[in-house]
């Protein structure tokens, strides 16, 4: 694990909630397994922000809302390629809710992304059509906060679209792998870390 935190380092929890863990709409394996350690991060950290999908009834990433469309497809969309999934983090719904054995109430920030009906949201910094922000990266910038440790769910999709979009945004970024479980879709997680690698993230576990 991670040393201790510096003043300008955050901890940045993604979407560590009940519909991403066993039992959930959209679970990733072992997603429950990683509570333990993010709570001792978040002990360790002075800074946490935590971020929560959020989404509407109908919301344009649902399979369901497409007919004749499966999860795990996909679709074009305004922005782009957009792959469905089951109805997941629906606002005010249990599964929306953080897993309960998350020590999260230290977090200064929550960020709710997903919540536009028409654009999905992976990255804690940008929906899905890549430019419109979530506030996130401001946020930081005043508190000077400049240097990420990113963990929770999933790896391979809206753990590494935050790290590598808070690259792109010039933030000096660490994924704590023991603290993230990916879904690996089609071997979207090797190309994931792949991709974080090349961007300069670095990995911790």
């Amino acid at each position: 694990m991670a040393a201790t935190s510096r003043e300008n380092d955050a901890l940045i929890i993604i979407d560590l909630q009940n519909d991403f863990c066993p039992g959930g709409a959209l679970a990733v394996s072992g997603g429950d397994e990683i509570v333990p350690l993010v709570n001792r991060m978040i002990a360790a950290h002075d800074h946490v922000v935590l971020t929560q999908d959020w989404h509407p009834s109908g919301h344009s990433s649902f399979a369901s809302s497409h007919a004749g469309k499966e999860p795990f497809g996909s679709i074009n969309l305004a922005y782009g390629s957009q792959t469905l999934w089951p109805d997941h983090c629906v606002q005010g719904s249990r599964g929306a809710e953080f897993h309960a054995g998350l020590a999260w109430t230290k977090a200064e920030l929550v960020i709710r992304k997903g919540f536009r009906t028409g654009i999905d949201s992976y990255s804690a910094f940008y929906e899905n059509d890549r430019t419109t922000p979530t506030g996130l990266a401001g946020y930081l910038r005043e508190r000077g906060l400049d240097r990420l440790t990113l963990v929770g769910l999933a790896t391979d999709f809206c753990v590494a679209y935050s790290a590598l979009d808070a690259r792109r945004l010039g933030f000096e970024v660490v994924v704590e792998l023991d603290a993230c479980r990916g879904i690996d879709l089609g071997g979207s997680l090797q190309a994931a870390l792949a991709d974080m690698r090349a961007a300069g993230v670095s990995f911790a576990a």
